[in-house]
């Protein structure tokens, strides 16, 4: 009896344009993560953070987005 390899799935799906980036503020270290989104806010899962409201601020810190990294 002969064994084949099977071709093995990605482990991670992948995300070709980033939109699924984790960013962190670098002032108190809050991660906004697209995938959960910002409930507290309003905002849902799958928002990236290019496209979070213009006046979105760290629920933490209240840091604008200016001071977020990823």
């Amino acid at each position: 009896m002969s064994e084949t390899a099977l071709p093995l799935a990605p482990a991670v799906a992948r995300d070709p344009d980033g939109a699924l980036a984790l960013w962190v503020c670098n002032r108190c270290g809050h991660v906004y993560s697209p995938g959960e989104g910002e409930p507290l806010q309003d905002i849902p899962p799958g928002v990236p953070f290019e496209h979070l409201p213009e006046d979105w601020l760290c629920p933490h810190c209240g840091a604008p987005h200016s001071l977020f990294i990823h």
